[in-house]
Parts: C-alpha cells; sequence; structure tokens
C-alpha cells in the first residue's frame, strides 16, 4: 500500500521530519509514481504541506525539487 493507517506517505513522513534528507526525496521521487505527491492524508493535508509548515531554506529547495518532478510527470503523461 501507498498509505500507512494514518493517510501518509512516505513523503509526508519525510516532509513531516524536522530535517528532510534530498537525497531520500530523490530517491522517493524514483520509486513513486507522481501522483502520490498528490494524496491528502487524515488531516487534509498533502505532503508538501508539511513542508510550508516547517518552512527552512533547505525545505524550499525540497519543495522546489518534489513540484518540478510532479508537474514535470504530469506533462509528459499527456500524450501517453
Amino acid at each position: 500500500s501507498l498509505v500507512d493507517e494514518f493517510g501518509m506517505t512516505a513523503f509526508h513522513v519525510l516532509f513531516s521530519t524536522a530535517a528532510p534528507s534530498g537525497e531520500l526525496l530523490k530517491v522517493l521521487l524514483e520509486k513513486y509514481p507522481y501522483y502520490i505527491l498528490g494524496l491528502k492524508d487524515a488531516n487534509a493535508k498533502l505532503a508538501m504541506d508539511y513542508l510550508v509548515t516547517n518552512w527552512t531554506g533547505q525545505n524550499k529547495m525540497l519543495l522546489q525539487t518534489a513540484l518540478e518532478k510532479w508537474l514535470f510527470s504530469r506533462l509528459t503523461s499527456w500524450g501517453a
């Protein structure tokens, strides 16, 4: 399953940590389909909402990376 009992994906868990790892984000982005970033947890939050809640310069870069992957993957799937 892509979610746990709280509706959280691996991205929710990663982004809710005090210091999310950019390297782990890259691994997760390669492993999981892009649409998982659009799933909401039991609190009706997207994984990226947790990055915004814990805003830092590092998290800004992680959010940019995640959004680029999500948007690029969606655009490339239109022609499929």
